[in-house]
């Protein structure tokens, strides 16, 4: 479903992405490792088109979307979440996703076909706001949410674009304890829909390892790892180098 070739990036000296190949298998969630700087997240806005590639391609479907803006590839079936949330803070809670609706729904600025669908829209807001726990929150403005929650709001409006690709970058960074297992809850369901792509980048590693099918790992820009969740995590290297964990001990 979602394939990078030779992608790479330079920014002046320093090559960011360095020529990284990989394909994702639609009904698979893959996890994207590695430590801090390794370039997940410059490979994620690559991908999403937040940058452009000094050199590869990106295709979706089989059609090149390398040069293509993130609206483009959004309307194609590309979702991504943020490390740092990306919502209208002056907004209530519920318009924020009835506006995620409203684009999913390609109503635009037709006030008229905006007016006929309003109740649907509102309806499908409001189911999206009960699947992440916000019913409750829906009239207050999105930037008086507590960070957890912000980050909820934010999955309601990915979902409610209806993604092929899901695109998560750290989506339990900065919440608290009682938060995660929504958010986790809504990746487990996502990745049991068969025709759905879920790539997620994310540090704590008792999540990888409950989630994944497949782990990626990235060190200095480069893929130095990509396997089965339990083979790529024995690797005595990635233990070491980039996963912050000591190595197992041999048998005596």
């Amino acid at each position: 479903m979602l394939e990078s070739q030779d992608l790479t990036i330079r920014f002046g000296g320093h090559v960011a992405v360095d020529h990284v190949s990989c394909a994702f298998e639609p009904g698979t969630l893959t996890a994207i490792v590695g430590p801090n700087g390794a370039g997940k997240t410059t490979f994620f806005n690559l991908v999403s088109g937040q940058l452009r590639a000094s050199e590869g391609w990106v295709r979706l479907n089989g059609v090149d979307i390398t040069n293509e803006p993130v609206s483009q590839r959004t309307h194609r079936g590309l979702g991504r979440a943020f490390q740092l949330t990306q919502l209208f803070p002056n907004l209530s809670v519920l318009e924020n996703v009835r506006l995620a609706v409203q684009s999913r729904r390609k109503l635009g600025l037709d006030l008229w076909r905006v007016w006929l669908d309003h109740h649907g829209t509102l309806a499908r807001a409001r189911e999206l706001l009960d699947r992440v726990a916000l019913g409750d929150r829906a009239r207050a403005t999105a930037s008086s949410l507590p960070h957890g929650d912000q980050r909820k709001l934010e999955v309601a409006m990915l979902i409610a674009l209806e993604p092929s690709v899901y695109m998560f970058d750290e989506p339990t960074a900065g919440m608290s304890t009682a938060d995660v297992p929504v958010i986790l809850d809504l990746i487990r369901g996502l990745k049991a829909e068969a025709d759905k792509t879920i790539l997620l980048v994310e540090h704590k590693m008792d999540v990888v390892r409950e989630l994944a099918d497949r782990i990626v790992v990235l060190h200095n820009g480069k893929l130095v790892a990509d396997g089965e969740p339990e083979a790529v995590i024995a690797s005595p290297v990635v233990q070491e180098a980039y996963l912050g964990l000591a190595p197992a001990a041999e048998p005596a």
